[in-house]
């Protein structure tokens, strides 16, 4: 299998499940939106709360923590253009305590929660938004697709 993403933990304990789960995530996300065969890759970060507040702060201007963070370094029309190169897509920074809380919250396991976070960043990537409540079901498909197709449900 080739490298989808490359995994880095921030100001936290390291923990190998996480990039199972990411490299898992990535593929079903990679080959759906027929980006297996380029040379691309996801940056992803796993954090705390303070360091995602810390850069949500920087380049967001919004003084708190939040779950997960997108990044992407390509325009949605300038993907095509990246395929060509060997390029990182965008970072993703998730920050596992909040993942951990959510899933308690929502009553489904961590696994789901930590995989919806990478589908979400991962579709923020490829130019997805939630703003517009049109945007928001195109996106919410796309998402569930992924998700169920690694038979992760609620």
């Amino acid at each position: 299998m080739r490298r989808l993403a490359e995994v880095s933990f921030l100001n936290i304990e390291e923990d190998k499940k996480y990039e199972k789960i990411v490299n898992d995530v990535y593929e079903v996300c990679f080959r759906e939106e027929n980006l297996y065969d380029y040379k691309i890759y996801i940056s992803v970060i796993l954090t705390n709360e303070e360091e995602i507040q810390k850069i949500n702060k920087e380049y967001r201007n919004i003084d708190k923590p939040t779950d997960v963070l997108s990044f992407p370094m390509f325009e949605p029309d300038e993907i095509e253009d990246a395929k060509k190169l060997e390029e990182v897509l965008g970072d993703i920074v998730v920050c596992l305590p909040i993942v951990k809380r959510q899933a308690i919250e929502y009553e489904h396991s961590e696994e789901r929660e930590f995989a919806y976070m990478l589908v979400h960043g991962f579709y923020h990537l490829m130019g997805y938004d939630h703003i517009e409540d049109n945007d928001k079901v195109k996106m919410r498909e796309k998402e569930e697709k992924v998700l169920s197709k690694l038979g992760i449900t609620r």
